[in-house]
């Protein structure tokens, strides 16, 4: 049951190169002025409480996620340009990708620990996201991962089921489909269409998460952040 509750992924965008000062509540601040914010997540180093440099914002919509790329990638904040993009950013890798349930995380585990732990078995599509509560921020102990191939994925379930990650052992698997019950990502079929896709359209890989620059330029409002 716990699979079903996830960000929505083609509403949000992602937000890097934040200054250290900057908080869930400013970046709230500066965004709800592109629409309305459903949420907001600076992931914090638990040891030195400082932000690790990025942040998810999701809006009610598509539209308004959109927009907000267009009009906040580049403005600054405490001096430095942030890089703002959607966290989607090609729904049709997303409807056929190898698209991971990880489970039983530690509280401790983080957006950042989980991608330096996963990368290593090969790039992902977009940034891991993590299950919170909208009210604490919390992790709700779940996540989703999307690679950019099934080889990838399939040697992550392969290492990682059943290690420990922090200090509780994490199950990984293939996550189920939104729209059809009780059927997961990984099917023969599925593979077969990804395999197709690659050879015409090339999925955009993230070694890092994602931080280019788009072409839009600044506002005139926030330069003295």
């Amino acid at each position: 049951m716990a699979q079903k509750y996830e960000r929505n992924q083609e509403a949000s965008v992602y937000a890097g190169n934040l200054d250290e000062r900057v908080t869930d509540a400013l970046l709230w601040e500066l965004m709800v002025q592109a629409g309305p914010v459903v949420s907001v997540h600076v992931p914090k180093d638990r040891v030195t409480q400082m932000n690790q440099g990025f942040g998810f914002v999701e809006f009610q919509s598509s539209a308004d996620a959109e927009y907000a790329v267009k009009i906040m990638n580049m403005v600054r904040m405490f001096g430095k340009p942030l890089r703002v993009n959607m966290a989607a950013s090609d729904k049709k890798v997303q409807d056929v990708g190898a698209k991971l349930f990880v489970g039983n995380l530690d509280p401790q585990v983080d957006e950042k620990m989980l991608h330096d732990t996963l990368s290593a078995f090969g790039p992902m599509v977009q940034p891991p996201s993590i299950a919170r509560d909208q009210q604490s921020g919390n992790s709700k102990g779940f996540a989703f991962v999307s690679f950019a191939t099934f080889e990838a994925a399939d040697w992550a379930i392969q290492a990682m089921n059943g290690q420990y990650l922090a200090n509780k052992p994490i199950s990984v698997s293939y996550a189920y489909k939104k729209d059809a019950k009780g059927e997961r990502h990984g099917s023969a079929a599925e593979r077969l269409l990804a395999a197709q896709a690659a050879k015409n359209n090339p999925p955009p890989v993230h070694h890092q998460p994602p931080a280019a620059p788009g072409p839009y330029g600044q506002p005139g409002g926030y330069s003295q952040w």
